[in-house]
């Protein structure tokens, strides 16, 4: 039978490695979604709100406007 001496510097290399595992299941997942994940839900979800509130934003100012058209009519008459 063969014995393998792991030298410090393997072993070293064996520990990167490990952390380097789990530093990829963390951002990625493992069997649920990852950080990276949550991140791009996080994302998605404010693009949402922002698009909602562009929307209202623009509603507002055609109302503001019809509002400021209204009162010049009113006002020359």
């Amino acid at each position: 039978m063969h014995e393998f001496a792991v030298t410090d510097f393997e072993r070293q290399v064996l520990e990167d490695l490990a952390e380097i595992k789990t530093n990829m299941h963390w951002l990625l997942g493992n069997g649920k979604p990852g950080y990276l994940q949550e991140l791009t839900d996080r994302v998605e979800r404010h693009e949402r709100v922002v698009q909602r509130f562009t929307g209202i934003g623009g509603a507002l100012a055609g109302l503001v406007t019809l509002v400021h058209l209204g009162l010049a009519y009113f006002r020359t008459r």
